[in-house]
């Protein structure tokens, strides 16, 4: 065995240890659902960054910069710009009405708003994409341990579903905000000490720029290959609504808390954005030929780093990984348990039983997770889908909820119908429809949808009101 792989294998041990001990003392849905509704600003901010900061914006966005260049940083500065929107708009709002109505999930916020049969449909939509992200996880934790140790990726995704699972089963939310606690920590000291010393390795920026010098757009921030701002339409909405951020909030205490933790988790991430891209870019002029885009991160922290601080910048895409993977496993299980067992199974269930089922749907979907990663290509296509698929089914939903009084149901079943036929066209289509990407258009059909429905309704109220007699 490696130094590299003991040392992730003892770190993977001590967070499962961590998560068990914890999980002790969760014994009630509000404890594993929402925390208890006590996260102050910090622990906030630990479990928003360590959830925004996974597979994507790790191994995924190096890839991307190995790929494309420069503009890779849109991945995760669109995830900013979606958190800095949810910080002061929609974050605070709905943490009060969660708080005021006893809303554990966002669920509890559909059905309250349109009824039990938006709730159903999109807590089945949202599962399904759910396990796409909770796959694009699994792949990159594989990549790490398919260079550190030629383990093949099939052991590499079973390995982190068994892991990410074992203790956010435990525990639920106050389970996951202190482990993340502790991933945080890990991640943001490897990856600061490490990215300086591989571009230095790599002969400084002038070297980075010689290397790359034949891909006129690889230095371009905006459009860089496939990359560039067009990621704001697929990730920005999709960070305003995520159910899984969304239920993070519900636990804050107030809204200060959420203003706070959230904005600080933006700014972070508008600063680590450039991380990865560097390190992809480094990458590119040390290893110019990987058969794999996304083994570019792994590659270089195994290869161009002393073993010592190689195994602890590893560390921190592990921690990267898995912490998301247990806020994808939040999302999941609080859905089925609540939105779809408790709503629509069985009703009079009991909080003891709730609490059985949100763990036994922790293990099944760390399974299904599992067995998507081990068919999926990489770990951006995975988390693409999950991402459009949000966007489209639950940004107007939510937005509408909060803003806007006069649209009801019928409104909001128009804009999923319309997003999301407007969104599979597209992508069975393969291409982009005047100029927009599959999930753009999905958002515009969605919203167009919404409005005319409301129009249409407004006007047909109108047309049924009795004429007024005229005076005599």
């Amino acid at each position: 065995m490696t130094l590299h792989l003991g040392l992730l294998l003892g770190y993977a041990a001590l967070l499962v240890g961590l998560g068990l001990w914890i999980g002790r003392r969760v014994s009630t849905t509000a404890d594993f659902f929402v925390a208890g509704r006590k996260l102050g600003p910090g622990l906030l901010f630990a479990t928003l960054l360590a959830a925004n900061i996974g597979a994507g914006s790790t191994v995924g966005a190096a890839g991307l910069g190995y790929r494309d260049g420069l503009a890779a940083w849109w991945w995760v500065g669109s995830a900013a710009l979606g958190s800095l929107v949810l910080a002061f708009t929609v974050g605070p709002r709905m943490r009060r009405v969660a708080e005021e109505r006893g809303h554990k999930t966002v669920g509890d916020f559909l059905e309250d708003r349109y009824g039990r049969g938006v709730r159903g449909v999109l807590a089945l939509l949202l599962s399904i994409g759910t396990l796409a992200i909770l796959a694009g996880q699994l792949i990159a934790l594989a990549w790490v341990l398919n260079v550190v140790a030629g383990v093949p990726k099939w052991a590499g995704c079973l390995v982190g579903g068994l892991v990410a699972t074992a203790y956010f089963s435990a525990g639920g939310l106050l389970t996951s905000v202190w482990v993340n606690a502790v991933q945080l920590v890990v991640m943001l000291a490897g990856f600061a000490i490490a990215l300086p010393l591989v571009i230095a390795r790599a002969g400084g920026f002038g070297a980075l720029m010689s290397a790359t010098s034949a891909r006129v757009d690889y230095w371009n921030p905006w459009q860089g290959g496939a990359s560039g701002v067009a990621y704001l339409a697929v990730l920005g909405p999709a960070f305003v609504v995520s159910p899984g951020l969304l239920q993070k909030i519900f636990g804050a205490r107030d809204d200060r808390a959420v203003r706070l933790g959230v904005a600080s988790n933006a700014a972070v991430l508008f600063a680590f954005a450039l991380v990865p891209p560097l390190f992809g870019i480094a990458a590119r002029a040390l290893h110019p030929d990987l058969a794999q885009h996304e083994l570019a991160l792994p590659s270089v922290l195994m290869h161009d780093l002393p073993p010592w601080l190689g195994a602890l910048a590893l560390a921190a895409v592990v921690s990267a990984e898995i912490s998301t993977a247990d806020a994808i496993l939040f999302m999941f299980s609080t859905s089925l348990s609540q939105d779809l067992y408790r709503r629509f199974l069985r009703p009079q269930a009991s909080d003891a039983q709730v609490l059985r089922v949100a763990r036994g749907a922790a293990l099944g979907g760390g399974a299904a997770g599992v067995l998507l990663a081990i068919a999926a290509p990489t770990v951006i296509g995975a988390l693409s889908l999950f991402y459009s698929i949000l966007s489209v089914c639950l940004f107007v939903p939510v937005v509408a909820g909060l803003y806007a009084r006069r649209m009801g149901t019928p409104e909001i079943w128009a804009a999923i119908a319309a997003g999301v036929t407007a969104l599979l066209a597209a992508q069975l289509a393969g291409r982009a429809w005047f100029g927009l990407t599959p999930a753009l258009l999905g958002l515009l059909a969605s919203g167009a949808a919404a409005l005319t429905m409301s129009v249409a309704r407004r006007r047909a109220s109108r047309s049924d009101r009795p004429a007024c007699s005229p005076r005599a």
